[in-house]
């Protein structure tokens, strides 16, 4: 299996204050990759480096061999590699459709986009009757809806994920993973970072587990879905 991301090293700081201390992972492609770990270690940190966000202090991180540190993030959308934010980040004042056709404004092909926009339909079928309402007036788990459609236009080759499931009812959580199933299923490669830990590792197929900025646990999903360390610290014993 081929690593269609390759990580060595990583190092993120906040001034002074070094948030991501010199990690290593790789994310195999078509695979659904997990980052765990409790408020504050640094996931969403390593999310924002990988995607240009945020500024890495050392390290490289190898996308398809092509190392991107130190890439303006519009052309790290432009490679393939796409992030859904924490918060899902929306335009509230634009309609659906428009925060949608934002996904694609790297695209020309008109006919390529409207084809895009159909499949997520399909994929998203609540988002069809809104479509020219404010995005503003979705509800939440609708508005996750959006933000990953939107990134979807992009045609990604990876997807991150930052907390996709936070503040959902768990019915619009299980539709949450259940369309992550079906993406993968398609063949994308997915980086998740999730606090439903259990949810996490029943899609993922490997996982790792961040503490204070370091990586602590790696492994098949499984093995770390029966370790010890992580039933006590975040499963539940």
């Amino acid at each position: 299996m081929s690593a269609l991301l390759q990580v060595n090293g990583l190092r993120v700081q906040y001034g002074a204050i070094e948030a991501v201390k010199g990690v290593d992972f790789s994310l195999d492609e078509g695979k659904i990759t997990t980052l765990l770990g409790a408020n504050g270690a640094g996931k969403s940190t390593t999310l924002l480096a990988l995607s240009g966000l945020l500024r890495a202090s050392a390290g490289t991180i190898l996308f398809d061999g092509s190392d991107l540190r130190g890439q303006p993030a519009h052309r790290i959308v432009a490679r393939g590699l796409v992030q859904v934010a924490e918060g899902r980040e929306i335009l509230t004042t634009l309609t659906v459709r428009e925060n949608l056709m934002l996904g694609a404004y790297r695209r020309n092909a008109s006919q390529e986009s409207a084809a895009d926009l159909e499949m997520l339909l399909q994929l998203f079928p609540r988002l069809r009757d809104r479509l020219d309402g404010a995005a503003g007036n979705l509800s939440g788990g609708e508005q996750q809806m959006l933000a990953i459609g939107r990134a979807l236009m992009a045609r990604p080759r990876l997807l991150l994920l930052d907390e996709p499931s936070m503040g959902l009812a768990p019915l619009l959580v299980q539709d949450i993973f259940h369309t992550l199933r079906q993406l993968n299923g398609r063949g994308l490669t997915i980086f998740l970072v999730e606090q439903n830990v259990r949810q996490a590792l029943k899609i993922a197929d490997r996982a790792y587990v961040m503490e204070n900025g370091k990586i602590v646990l790696s492994g098949p999903s499984a093995e770390l879905f029966d370790n010890p360390k992580v039933i006590e610290a975040y499963l539940g014993a």
